[in-house]
């Protein structure tokens, strides 16, 4: 089965096939899911800023500060254990220069989480591109497929058209021209079958044959009467 299968492909679709497809990304097949993500995200770490900044330009205002701080951490998630161990304890230090590096390390993950962003962003693209590529490969390869089975009833519709015609040849010789004549017909009339039904005068087609064949039936009665009634008489034997 998969050796007919190869076949079929190989006939059909050698050059289709030999195209490959590119890799899909990894990623959503949908941009927009993505864009409302990161839509949110946005806003959620603009209003973050924003009251951190506001806390920062009142910071003499201790109710201000701690308002707007509480503003910023409802849009976080909870911090962990560990991660408030090192934030109390580097509060606790209060060295500038554990600031200086926490605060490099932050805008350097804030720059790492940008660019995967937008990777993912490009993937998504990318993903929908290939996504669509493969559906219309499919529909590619189906068509070609139907397209191979009319293929290989056509050539057996000829074949059987051939063999009739060759009995026909025969007949000719052996059997009469009647016989052989018939069978010639028959032939032909096989070998383009699969034409005809795929014609768009089929229906004049048919009709036209059906019109022969009753005509060739009552010629085929006529003469057989017309042979029977100039047959010598022959008187019963006693």
């Amino acid at each position: 089965m998969r050796l007919a299968l190869l076949a079929c492909f190989s006939l059909v679709g050698c050059a289709t096939l030999s195209d490959p497809l590119p890799k899909q990304p990894d990623a959503p097949t949908a941009p927009a899911i993505v864009q409302v993500v990161g839509d949110q995200q946005d806003k959620a770490d603009g209003r973050v800023a924003a009251a951190v900044a506001v806390a920062r330009e009142n910071a003499t205002r201790p109710e201000v500060v701690k308002a707007e701080t509480g503003v910023a951490l409802s849009y976080l998630p909870n911090p962990s254990e560990g991660d408030l161990a090192v934030a109390r304890a580097r509060a606790a230090k209060n060295d500038q220069k554990d600031y200086a590096e926490a605060v490099a390390y932050g805008k350097k993950l804030l720059a790492s989480i940008d660019t995967n962003w937008a990777k993912m962003e490009a993937d998504t693209v990318e993903a929908k591109r290939v996504s669509a590529l493969k559906d219309a490969r499919i529909v590619e390869l189906l068509k070609a497929i139907d397209q191979a089975k009319k293929d290989a009833a056509t050539n057996l519709w000829t074949m059987a058209g051939i063999g009739i015609a060759a009995l026909g040849a025969l007949a000719m010789v052996f059997a009469g021209p009647r016989i052989g004549s018939t069978l010639l017909l028959s032939g032909a009339a096989i070998g383009a079958f699969p034409f005809v039904v795929d014609s768009e005068y089929f229906s004049y087609i048919a009709g036209t044959s059906l019109a022969l064949a009753a005509c060739l039936g009552l010629w085929y009665i006529w003469d057989k009467v017309r042979d029977s009634n100039n047959a010598p008489y022959e008187p019963p034997q006693k």
